[in-house]
């Protein structure tokens, strides 16, 4: 008898795993839909971040360039 419990527990679970993955299974394509969109939202800033970073790296660079033409 004791199996016999133990075996329809093991099935119970199981449909109540399974139901349950039923039902959040739209929760989790909503997450990995706005998770997209957070991981694409970062990449912009950091893209846009690099650019401004590149710009003022490069100004200086002239710059310098320019204080050692008038230096000598």
């Amino acid at each position: 008898m004791k199996e016999f419990l133990v075996g329809l527990l093991v099935v119970v679970m199981a449909a109540v795993l399974t139901l349950l993955g039923a039902v959040l299974f739209p929760l989790l394509l909503v997450l990995g839909f706005f998770l997209r969109l957070a991981v694409g939202f970062i990449l912009v800033l950091l893209a846009v971040w690099l650019l401004g970073k590149a710009t003022l790296f490069l100004l200086e660079v002239l710059r310098k360039k320019e204080d050692s033409k008038g230096v000598a």
